[in-house]
């Protein structure tokens, strides 16, 4: 039996929803990437779907594994209480349905190096004594 698996990106959410736009592009991007893969955005509060919704939407296309990647920057509240609450409440409401949450996008070394990278880049370097700007 071939196990159709689900990956959620969830982010905070905010009620201008032109923020959302950079999480939209990543979900495109990883779609592009895995077509083979069922992507979906959700949202913790202000904007849809959220996280139940989007969770629920794949169950009803037969996914029975449910990655979840929190697009947030660090493990903070929300995470480390009411995420966990979320995927319990989910799991009782499907029985059998195997969720995995992430860690946070800004836990990833990887992430962490790529925005140094980017930053340290993005800054413009010390002339050197005596040379012409």
């Amino acid at each position: 039996m071939i196990v159709r698996t689900g990956l959620v990106l969830f982010a905070h959410g905010a009620r201008d929803p032109e923020w959302a736009e950079p999480f939209r592009d990543i979900a495109r991007q990883v779609e592009e990437m895995r077509p083979d893969l069922a992507v979906r955005l959700s949202f913790l509060e202000f904007q849809s779907p959220s996280l139940p919704e989007a969770i629920n939407g794949l169950v009803a296309k037969g996914h029975r594994e449910i990655r979840v990647a929190p697009l947030f920057m660090a493990q903070g509240g929300h995470l480390k209480k009411d995420v966990p609450v979320l995927l319990d409440d989910i799991r009782a409401s499907h029985p059998g349905l195997r969720i995995d949450l992430l860690q946070a996008i800004g836990d990833a070394p990887e992430l962490r190096l790529a925005i140094a990278q980017w930053l340290v880049r993005s800054s413009p370097q010390p002339s050197a004594p005596g040379a012409k700007p």
